[in-house]
């Protein structure tokens, strides 16, 4: 798609072919990561080209067995480059409609704040959403975590909540357990997204497992971006055993080499994850979301009939 996209839109890529572009996907850390997805995200031009994305993700999440998504998008990093914003969040929200019906996918939209840009910088993005209040429906915080922590953005997440938009924000990816705790404390994040280094703080473990604060572990993502130096060596069974609300997810799929499935299924080889443990997964999934609690109750309901069915 980046190479139609490209073409469509007279945009030069440095990769002369899909092969030579995958052999790229090589990542040394976050930040190697995020110089190639902003570079592939320059081919995103036009209104069309944000809906075919988005329907495209949601068809192979949908083969996957997804239900429910709750999705990220930066739109500072369009903005940035002279899109208008109406351009991103138009696109996105219509393929999100159409595949709820299509599909049979329901979703909610999160504003993601860049963290390498400044506090103030968010609140210009936040305040150009707003009037798009009934197409978004959270906020969170993504891109590069070390040195940006939580505590640079309490003044807009503080906008955010008080105009209703629930809150979650990545942290303790490859920042420090202490982002977690501020991602809390000071964001009022009502999820975290990975948080995988909350281990090196067993006092935050234990406040984790007790509130049911959900953690958004990302398996092949992690070994890609080296948090882990491999699946097997991830920490996301123990911290399952441990109590906590941990979910799988996916996490730019198409770079980190899985859809959610893929995740499921990668993570349940590598960690040997039982039966038990992958209802328990899923269920922590709907837990975790942001859905009316008879939305919940619903497709809770239908994993216990799916995994008695399985039997």
């Amino acid at each position: 798609m980046m190479f139609a996209f490209a073409a469509r839109n007279g945009v030069a890529l440095r990769f002369r072919t899909v092969e030579e572009l995958r052999e790229a996907y090589r990542f040394e850390d976050l930040r190697s990561f995020l110089d190639l997805y902003y570079e592939g995200a320059s081919v995103l031009r036009r209104e069309r080209d944000f809906f075919e994305l988005t329907a495209a993700y949601l068809l192979r999440a949908r083969a996957a067995g997804v239900r429910h998504a709750e999705v990220f998008f930066d739109p500072q990093t369009h903005t940035r480059r002279g899109i208008p914003f109406e351009t991103v969040v138009r696109g996105i929200s219509q393929a999100l409609a159409e595949g709820g019906k299509s599909l049979a996918i329901s979703s909610r939209l999160i504003l993601c704040f860049l963290r390498d840009l400044s506090a103030a910088d968010a609140e210009a993005m936040l305040e150009q959403a707003l009037p798009h209040r009934d197409r978004i429906h959270g906020v969170g915080l993504d891109s590069a975590e070390r040195g940006n922590p939580p505590s640079k953005f309490e003044g807009v997440f503080a906008h955010a909540r008080r105009e209703g938009l629930f809150a979650v924000a990545h942290a303790g990816e490859e920042g420090p357990p202490e982002y977690i705790r501020e991602a809390l404390d000071l964001l009022g994040a009502r999820r975290i997204d990975h948080g995988v280094r909350c281990a090196e703080d067993p006092a935050l473990v234990r406040e984790l497992a007790a509130k049911r604060i959900p953690l958004t572990v990302c398996p092949l993502s992690n070994v890609k971006l080296r948090v882990f130096p491999s699946l097997d060596r991830h920490n996301l069974k123990a911290l399952l055993d441990r109590g906590l609300c941990v979910t799988i997810n996916s996490d730019d799929p198409a770079y980190f080499g899985g859809y959610v499935g893929e995740n499921y299924a990668a993570a349940q080889r590598a960690l040997g994850l039982t039966r038990q443990d992958i209802v328990t997964l899923a269920k922590n999934s709907f837990e975790a979301s942001v859905l009316e609690s008879g939305e919940k109750a619903q497709l809770l309901a239908e994993i216990d009939d799916c995994a008695a069915a399985a039997v």
